[in-house]
């Protein structure tokens, strides 16, 4: 998908040359006619969709990147949209897409989809959150009931298997559509005919709840090896599943808004959006962070004599800032972290603040001493910076430490993504309270 192949499909597309750009991508998989869409303006990719089969055009659809996605659906009308895309989608990606427009035109789209089964399956998912199983689920697989016979659960399976791209597992529920077990095919093939699926079948096998965040079903995939996660309700009935590839692609995105966020971006941006975009996404933090600065210049304006008395100390300046908010960002990804990953809990909130004094206490008693001895050796044993510095670099380290790790954790209990705590939040108020501390300090000791 070089730029000289994505030249000569703009060039033949601009001549209608349709034979000969479908004689082009006839053969790509949906990923790379997606990545070609990518770099075609909307005009360009409805020639391209309109030489796609249905299914094809469906698939291409759903790996597009998401702006890409919305400005060809912005053209298309609802009736297109339904009968020539989501009839052919799984249901979790017409979900997905779905959620991509407005509800007006939800509804046009849904009033001409012809299945009403799928019309109802999305309405049905639509009212879950997007970041929880319920938004991710999808609702094609293979299910079979307990007290079937073995060639009653063949016969079955084989007409459910007709309608579906992939099977990943089969699931087994009782007379109440509650989920019993999973039915291992090779179970299927070595079972007597006169066994009944509840006698082969693996029972209580590993599910989350249609209300289960995200990240909670990522890390039940992995943690199983599994490469589908079957979905339950209130009261275990089997309502979806959940693949391994929509979970990575969810992560992902994820991962980049979390990213963007510690980063000091308000928003979702891609280094192709418009420059308002990117402007209105960077510019928040940019003023909170002049204003922080305004806030330090204030703070130091009050000592003006200390500076005449003891100029060398303007010296050290970006060194405790500098020092404080490394130390702060440190803790807090660390936290973030372990929180994302399951491996800390904010019941241990106590302990972890414990834990990371002890090390905030060794890294800058260490910090303060190879600082110490080069004040000494340049400043000499009685000037009055080669003590204020090291003690300041000592409390900012102790106190940075301590609180890069409180406010993810308490971000957490409050519901607000923790990954704010790793970016110019804690960089600004470390910065702020260093200068207060290595200030206070320095007079005390003038």
């Amino acid at each position: 998908m070089n730029e000289n192949y994505i030249d000569n499909v703009k060039h033949l597309i601009a001549l209608k040359e349709a034979d000969q750009v479908k004689s082009l991508i006839i053969d790509l998989h949906p990923a790379d006619i997606a990545e070609l869409c990518n770099e075609l303006n909307p005009e360009e990719a409805r020639f391209v969709y309109k030489l796609l089969d249905n299914e094809t055009a469906a698939d291409v659809l759903v790996e597009v990147d998401e702006d890409v996605r919305k400005e060809f659906l912005d053209v298309l009308p609802s009736e297109t949209i339904a009968k020539h895309f989501v009839d052919y989608m799984d249901t979790d990606d017409a979900v997905d897409l779905m959620r991509e427009l407005d509800e007006e035109k939800q509804e046009e789209v849904l009033s001409h989809i012809e299945d009403m089964e799928q019309a109802g399956d999305i309405v049905d998912l639509l009212k879950y959150d997007e970041d929880t199983a319920g938004g991710l689920m999808g609702t094609e697989m293979v299910i079979v009931n307990e007290n079937w016979s073995m060639p009653e659960c063949l016969k079955e399976m084989r007409l459910q298997a007709e309608e579906l791209d992939e099977i990943y597992y089969v699931y087994v529920v009782d007379d109440d559509e509650r989920l019993r077990g999973i039915f291992p095919l090779k179970k299927m093939i070595t079972s007597p005919s006169v066994s009944k699926v509840k006698h082969v079948m693996q029972k209580d096998p590993t599910s989350v709840h249609v209300d289960t965040p995200l990240e909670d079903v990522a890390q039940t995939i992995e943690k199983y090896d599994l490469v589908a996660v079957p979905v339950v309700d209130s009261i275990g009935r089997l309502v979806g599943q959940i693949t391994v590839d929509d979970v990575m692609d969810e992560i992902r995105e994820q991962s980049e808004r979390d990213y963007q966020l510690a980063s000091g971006l308000s928003q979702d941006v891609e280094t192709d959006d418009n420059v308002l975009r990117q402007t209105t996404a960077r510019l928040p933090w940019l003023i909170i962070g002049m204003l922080g600065g305004i806030g330090n210049s204030m703070i130091l304006g009050n000592f003006d004599a200390t500076f005449l008395a003891h100029p060398e100390m303007a010296l050290y300046i970006p060194l405790i800032g500098g020092t404080g908010g490394n130390v702060g960002t440190q803790s807090s990804a660390l936290i973030v972290q372990g929180l994302a990953n399951n491996s800390l809990d904010t019941k241990d909130t106590y302990k972890q603040v414990g834990k990371e004094a002890i090390v905030a206490l060794i890294n800058a008693t260490i910090i303060s001493l190879l600082v110490y001895t080069y004040n000494f050796i340049r400043f000499g044993p009685t000037a009055t910076v080669t003590f204020s510095v090291s003690i300041s670099l000592f409390a900012v380290v102790m106190f940075a430490s301590i609180f890069g790790t409180l406010v993810p954790m308490t971000l957490e209990k409050l519901k607000i993504d923790p990954a704010i705590a790793t970016g110019p939040f804690i960089a600004i108020t470390n910065d702020i309270i260093g200068m207060m501390l290595y200030m206070g300090i320095t007079v005390l000791l003038s």
